[in-house]
């Protein structure tokens, strides 16, 4: 069992900042169908699984779709961001964060990634990370959504790790309500209002740096 504190990062708006394309693209299909969308309604889309974003955005307009249109509408939706995605680069990555990865690297700590995008590895690859991170979990291979903690608890299995060893750093307040229900130390990455469930938060990767985790009180 590894006795180096491990590290699992979502993906969306903590390791890049995706979650202006996915606005654009639900924006896109919500106007299209007749529904108005803005930041406020996007806030409530972070963290949350395709199926259950349309879901939530049909009961606002308080429309309901045949499951043919739901399925070519989602696609429609993902083929919208992909090509917002296939133009990321390095450059994408948010301050901070390489920095970070290379010290747990150089100190070598397990790295994971647990993300609900279906796109984890695309975006990856798109911004040179795909070797970074020793398991990535993502919403290929786990059928239940954050706040479910089946994402993370996956990801400490694949690092031969335990919940309570496991920092997990996370932007939505359905990802920071996961990492908490499956035992994990709870960073969160954003607005401390938004997220204050959250064992520790901070707005970005430059407030804090590795030390800071040395001396960091784990979950029992």
């Amino acid at each position: 069992m590894q006795k180096q504190t491990a590290f699992i990062f979502d993906l969306d708006g903590v390791i890049v900042d995706t979650a202006k394309f996915h606005f654009l693209a639900w924006q896109k299909l919500a106007n299209k169908i007749g529904i108005n969308f803005s930041e406020k309604e996007n806030e409530q889309l972070k963290g949350v699984s395709r199926v259950k974003s349309l879901e939530k955005i049909l009961s606002w307009g308080n429309k309901t779709l045949s499951d043919e249109e739901f399925q070519r509408l989602m696609d429609e939706k993902n083929q919208d961001y992909l090509n917002y995605v296939k133009q990321m680069t390095e450059a994408d990555i948010l301050p901070g964060v390489n920095s970070f990865l290379d010290d747990l690297k150089a100190k070598n700590h397990p790295i994971a990634l647990g993300s609900a995008s279906k796109n984890a590895k695309t975006i990856l690859k798109c911004v040179k990370l795909s070797d970074t991170f020793e398991a990535i979990i993502d919403g290929t291979v786990v059928s239940k959504a954050k706040p479910d903690p089946e994402v993370f608890l996956k990801a400490a299995q694949c690092l031969n790790t335990t919940p309570s060893n496991c920092i997990v750093f996370e932007d939505s307040i359905a990802g920071i309500q996961a990492a908490n229900a499956g035992g994990m130390t709870s960073i969160g990455i954003g607005d401390k209002n938004t997220l204050h469930e959250a064992d520790f938060c901070f707005s970005n990767f430059l407030q804090f740096d590795y030390p800071f985790f040395k001396n960091i009180k784990m979950k029992a």
